[in-house]
């Protein structure tokens, strides 16, 4: 078989290319993709070159890892059927092309344990999960027997921002506060308050919840913490950080970096939006076709009003 794919040949440089697909075994699943997201964090800085070293990295390689589509075709060890809505958070499928993280193309070869039935009327939206579960595994402390402190400070008004204040907010908890340096995103709030940081007059935060990927944040959110409050590393960074010690000393600061999603906050997410505890509505603001690849990434991260980029597949099939 072979797949159309978005391929990243090498830094700044995207086309769209017709690859070969690793057969596929008895434990896999075949799946034509409806949409795929572009992701402004780690995507990225894949892009720009400025990913840390990660495994699996290099060049060319196909990005992705928020797409959603039908199964096509299953092994007879898999347990989804033809036919099911699946999402998929990435593939490695493609011999020689690397799979970092392997979700953008029109067909894809995935394990079977890997992907998750969706609901159809999920739509475009599904391709949200992935960033819904990464923002659940934040506030849930991935599993942890300990509860988190629930943020009542977030730095970034992105997707991954707006949806952690939507979960924050449906959960009960007391609304957060939401800092964005950028005007073009401070609208949007449902249910909690936007503020430019200068316009923050509040020093005693329990939580502060990072999702900007800011390199310099922790003497900025250290300086606004409660003695003995945290901060939670949930970007992705492509610089060390560092901070001075003397601010942090005085408040007994705890900093957490938080990890990838496991599979219990993806299924926890999915109930919480079938449900329609947690609401996706107005994050999907752009939407491209993958033969304007190129374009697409380059509005995914140049244009500040894009929240979130979906490469439509299904002219593909």
């Amino acid at each position: 078989m072979k797949t159309h794919a978005v391929v990243l040949e090498r830094p700044e440089r995207i086309r769209l290319s017709h690859i070969d697909l690793t057969e596929a075994g008895d434990a896999d699943v075949v799946v034509d993709l409806e949409f795929s997201g572009i992701s402004t964090g780690t995507e990225k800085l894949l892009f720009n070159g400025q990913m840390p070293s990660f495994p699996g990295m290099g060049y060319p390689l196909v990005p992705g890892y928020e797409s959603v589509g039908r199964v096509v075709k299953a092994g007879p060890a898999a347990r989804h059927q033809i036919g099911e809505r699946v999402f998929v958070p990435g593939a490695r499928c493609y011999g020689e092309v690397r799979g970092l993280f392997g979700g953008s193309a029109s067909r894809l070869v995935v394990a079977d344990d890997k992907v998750f039935t969706v609901s159809e009327a999920l739509g475009a939206e599904a391709v949200l999960l992935a960033l819904a579960a990464t923002a659940y595994h934040t506030v849930a402390c991935g599993g942890a027997q300990e509860p988190c402190t629930p943020p009542d400070l977030i730095v970034g008004h992105g997707v991954l921002g707006r949806l952690l204040a939507r979960m924050v907010v449906a959960a009960g908890h007391p609304a957060p506060v939401v800092w964005e340096i950028n005007p073009a995103r401070s609208g949007g709030a449902q249910g909690y308050e936007v503020l430019a940081p200068q316009d923050d007059p509040r020093h005693d935060y329990r939580a502060i919840y990072d999702v900007s990927g800011d390199c310099g944040i922790l003497d900025k959110a250290i300086a606004r913490l409660s003695h003995g409050g945290e901060v939670v590393l949930a970007g992705f960074y492509s610089q060390p950080l560092s901070f001075n010690f003397a601010p942090a000393f005085m408040r007994e600061a705890h900093i957490r970096a938080a990890a990838e999603w496991k599979r219990a906050d993806m299924l926890a997410v999915k109930e919480l939006v079938e449900s329609g505890r947690l609401s996706l509505s107005g994050l999907l603001t752009h939407h491209d076709l993958p033969t304007h690849a190129s374009d697409a990434y380059r509005t995914a991260f140049g244009d500040a009003s894009c929240l979130k980029m979906t490469l439509d597949w299904r002219t593909m099939q």
